[in-house]
C-alpha cells in the first residue's frame, strides 16, 4: 500500500503526528527560554554603515582576503563596544555592511571607518592584570598629559631621509620610561583607554582572544619602531627541521632596515626589554623575544603556537594594517521608538490581513471557514516557533521586508485553500459524493499547489543568493512560509478534511456546511424534465 493511500485511510494518525511536532516546537522553546523573536535593527533600532572598500595600492580589485580580515577586525571593534547581536558582513565585492543595536550613528562610524593601527613597540615591563566586569560602569582615569604627541615632530608623518629615520630609531630605543610612566602603568587596568601616540610610551593588554588560560597581561610599551604597513608578506607553517608551528614575515625596505637596526638592540638586552610587542588596535597580540640580528628583513616568530593562532597572527600582520580604504558610503539610523512603531503596524497589517482572509472564507466557503481558521493559527504557530528557534540558534533576525514575507504568506497559503475548495466543488458538480469529492479534487488540486509554491520557492532562493542585507530577510522567511504551507496543506488541511466529511454536517452537505447542494450549484445546473412528454425508444 502507498503512503499517499495509508495517509489518505489514516487522516487522524497523520493530523495529530504533525501536530505533536508543532507542540515539539514550542516545547524546545519553553526549555530555552526563549519566547521572542530576535528582531533586526530596523525593528530594535540602532546604525547599520555600509562600507565600500578601494585598493590602498593604486586601483584594482579588492583583495577578498583583505576584505574578510577587515571583516574580523570590524567585528572585533563592533563587539568591544558591549552591545548585542551586532552583526558584520561582507557584501558583494568590495563592501562590508556593519550593523549594531542602540548605538549611536557617530559612534559607530568613527570607530569602524578607521584602518586598523598595526605597530611594533618595544617591551619594558610585563604584569598580571585585571580587567573591569563587563556590566560594570567604568570611570576612566584622566589619561597623563605626557601622552601627548612632541611638537617639533608631527605624529602622522616619518622622516623620508634614510639616516634620518635610523637616527630617530635609535632615539626611541633608547627610550626610558619616567617615575610618572611607572605610575601610570601601576594605575593602569585593562579597560582603561589610552591614545596610541607612536613616539610616546603606550599601555596594552593582550587582546581576550590570545590570553592563555583567562591570565591576563599588560604591557609597559616604549615607542612606535616600526609602522605595520612595513610587513610586506607573512605566513604560518612548520619548517621542515622543526616541529612547531613557526609565523614568518618579510618587511619592504624600509622596515627591513629598521627591523635590523632594532634587532640589533634588542638582542643585548635583558629581559623583558628584548621583546617587541606587535600591538593592533590597542591590544597586544604577541610579544616575542629577539634571540639573533636579523639583518635581510624577513623574521620568523616561533613559541607555543597551534595551527589555528600561527594563522591567526599571520593574518594579522599580513592585513592588520589593512591594504584597503573605506568610504562610508551609508548611515541609517533607526530610532528604538520607531523601530516599535514599525513592529506594531507590521503586526497590525498581518492580522488586518488574516482577518479578512477569514471574512472572504466564511462569506464564501461558510462552515469550511473553519479549516481555513485552522489551518492558518497552525501555520502561524509553526512558522513563529521557527523564526524563534533560528533566531536563538542561527542569528536569523527578524527584520521588517521579513514580516513582509511572513504577511505575504498569508496570500499564499489562502490560495492553496482556493485551489483546493474549488477542486472539490467541481468533482460535486460533476455529480461525485462530497466524501468521493474531497479526495478526487485533492489529486487534482495536489499537483497545482505543489507547482505553484515550488514557484514561490525558487524565487525566493534566487532572491536570497543574489540580494544582500535586509532584502535576504524577505526572502527567507517567503521561503520558509512557503515550505510551511506545503506542510500545512498536506499535514494538516487534507486530513482535517478527510475527518470532518466522516460528520453528518460535512458528509451530508447540510446547510451552512459551504457543501449543500445549492451553494454548490448542483441544483442549478440540473434541468427538470418537462410534464408531459413521452420518450421514444428505437426498436
Amino acid at each position: 500500500m502507498s503512503r499517499a493511500a495509508n495517509n489518505r485511510r489514516r487522516p487522524a494518525v497523520t493530523l495529530i503526528a504533525f501536530l505533536f511536532v508543532v507542540v515539539v516546537l514550542v516545547l524546545i522553546m519553553a526549555l530555552s527560554r526563549t519566547w521572542t523573536p530576535k528582531l533586526g535593527l530596523d525593528l530594535s533600532g540602532g546604525t547599520t554603515i555600509t562600507l565600500t572598500a578601494s585598493n590602498l595600492e593604486g586601483g584594482g580589485q579588492v583583495d577578498q582576503a583583505s576584505l574578510d580580515q577587515a571583516r574580523t577586525i570590524i567585528e572585533q571593534r563592533v563587539n568591544s563596544l558591549g552591545v548585542g547581536e551586532a552583526s558584520v558582513t561582507t557584501a558583494g565585492n568590495n563592501q562590508i555592511l556593519v550593523s549594531a543595536p542602540n548605538v549611536q550613528s557617530d559612534t559607530l562610524v568613527e570607530m569602524v571607518g578607521q584602518t586598523a593601527q598595526l605597530e611594533f613597540r618595544r617591551v619594558y615591563s610585563v604584569d598580571s592584570a585585571t580587567s573591569y566586569p563587563p556590566d560594570q560602569a567604568i570611570e576612566l582615569p584622566t589619561v597623563p598629559a605626557s601622552v601627548e604627541p612632541r611638537p617639533d615632530q608631527p605624529s602622522s608623518e616619518l622622516p623620508t631621509d634614510s639616516s634620518e629615520r635610523l637616527s630617530l630609531l635609535t632615539e626611541q630605543l633608547a627610550w626610558e620610561p619616567t617615575d610618572t610612566d611607572n605610575t601610570d602603568y601601576a594605575d593602569f587596568q585593562c579597560g582603561d583607554a589610552m591614545p596610541q601616540v607612536w613616539d610616546q610610551p603606550f599601555f596594552a593588554c593582550l587582546r581576550d582572544d590570545i590570553a592563555a588560560d583567562g591570565t591576563m597581561q599588560k604591557y609597559l610599551l616604549g615607542p612606535r619602531l616600526i609602522e605595520g604597513n612595513r610587513v610586506t608578506t607573512a605566513a604560518a607553517g612548520i619548517p621542515s627541521n622543526e616541529l612547531s608551528w613557526v609565523v614568518t614575515l618579510s618587511f619592504d625596505g624600509v622596515g627591513g632596515e629598521l627591523f635590523a637596526d632594532a634587532t640589533s638592540t634588542l638582542v643585548d638586552a635583558t629581559s623583558p626589554t628584548n621583546q617587541f610587542a606587535i600591538v593592533l588596535d590597542g591590544k597586544v597580540i604577541s610579544a616575542p623575544v629577539v634571540n639573533q640580528v636579523i639583518p635581510d628583513g624577513s623574521a620568523e616568530i616561533s613559541g607555543s603556537f597551534d595551527q589555528a593562532s600561527a594563522t591567526n597572527l599571520a593574518n594579522v600582520l599580513k592585513y592588520g594594517a589593512l591594504p584597503l580604504a573605506f568610504e562610508v558610503s551609508n548611515v541609517d539610523t533607526v530610532s528604538a521608538s520607531l523601530g516599535g512603531d514599525q513592529l506594531v503596524a507590521g503586526l497590525i497589517a498581518g492580522l488586518i490581513g488574516l482577518i479578512l482572509v477569514v471574512i472572504y472564507s466564511v462569506v464564501y466557503y461558510r462552515g469550511l471557514a473553519i479549516v481555513v481558521f485552522s489551518s492558518l493559527v497552525c501555520a502561524l504557530a509553526l512558522t513563529y516557533a521557527l523564526i524563534v528557534l533560528f533566531g536563538a540558534s542561527m542569528g536569523l533576525a527578524l527584520s521588517l521586508p521579513g514580516m513582509a514575507g511572513v504577511i505575504v504568506a498569508i496570500g499564499v497559503t489562502a490560495d492553496s485553500f482556493i485551489i483546493y475548495f474549488e477542486r472539490v466543488r467541481d468533482e460535486a458538480r460533476e455529480g461525485r459524493s462530497i466524501a468521493t469529492a474531497i479526495e478526487t479534487g485533492w489529486d487534482k488540486a495536489r499537483r497545482t499547489i505543489v507547482v505553484a509554491d515550488c514557484v514561490s520557492l525558487l524565487s525566493a532562493v534566487i532572491l536570497f543568493i543574489l540580494s544582500i542585507g535586509t532584502v535576504r530577510g524577505f526572502a527567507f522567511t517567503l521561503g520558509l512560509t512557503t515550505v510551511v504551507d506545503l506542510l500545512m496543506i498536506f499535514f494538516f488541511t487534507k486530513p482535517l478534511m478527510s475527518l470532518l466529511v466522516k460528520t453528518k454536517f460535512f458528509g451530508k452537505g447540510m446547510r451552512g456546511s459551504g457543501l449543500e447542494a445549492e451553494h454548490l450549484g448542483i441544483a442549478a445546473t440540473r434541468r427538470p424534465r418537462p410534464r408531459g412528454l413521452s420518450t421514444v425508444k428505437g426498436a
